[in-house]
């Protein structure tokens, strides 16, 4: 008994933080069903016990719902540890998600980052007066406001807020604002060079 649950919580303890393993629909689907066969098994031995007065099967009544509970626990925080991890990887990435990360998300969990980027957006817009205030920029306290970044991939176009439009090519060094490409070197487009 318990056994897929337990093997549900192993699972993320291998993948490091930040890290989100593919979700295990199959591994879920197993352990309700498990629990459902606990369920029907202890309600049988229930109506047993209470019309033949059966005592000698308290015990084994207690030990599935005991394993009915753990079951539970057991998929609660495999699906909380996930929903936290894809918080954890709203604030590294942005609003948009890697494919990579996206590919491993459920349909729910996909809907539940939607939603959780609607209220994050809706809250930093309340703040700052009209244009709001960004609040997942400078995760780290900057040290200077500009930095040299180097970057990666060819990117286009970028516009920083005097109105200056930057070209980013591949192996292209840039002096921007720190706040400004913070984004960009997050999600991989960017790195910070460091002298």
């Amino acid at each position: 008994f318990c056994e897929k649950a337990l093997e549900l919580i192993r699972e993320l303890q291998r993948m490091g933080d930040g890290q989100l393993p593919a979700f295990n629909e199959d591994g879920i689907r197993q352990v309700l069903e498990e629990m459902k066969a606990l369920y029907e098994q202890n309600q049988s031995d229930v109506n047993e016990a209470k019309t033949e007065g059966k005592s000698e099967l308290i015990p084994t009544i207690k030990f599935r719902h005991s394993c009915l509970l753990r079951n539970q626990r057991c998929s609660a925080a495999y699906l909380y540890d996930r929903l936290l991890r894809i918080r954890a990887l709203r604030w590294e990435y942005g609003s948009v998600l890697p494919t990579t990360i996206r590919f491993h998300m459920c349909a729910e969990e996909t809907e539940w980052f939607n939603q959780y980027k609607k209220s994050l957006a809706t809250y930093m817009r309340s703040l700052g007066g009209e244009e709001g205030l960004d609040i997942t920029q400078d995760m780290k306290p900057p040290k200077s406001l500009y930095i040299e970044v180097r970057c990666l991939k060819d990117h286009g176009e970028f516009e920083i807020d005097d109105g200056t439009v930057i070209l980013l090519k591949k192996n292209s060094q840039h002096f921007l604002p720190r706040w400004k490409c913070e984004q960009l070197i997050r999600q991989g487009i960017l790195e910070h060079v460091i002298s």
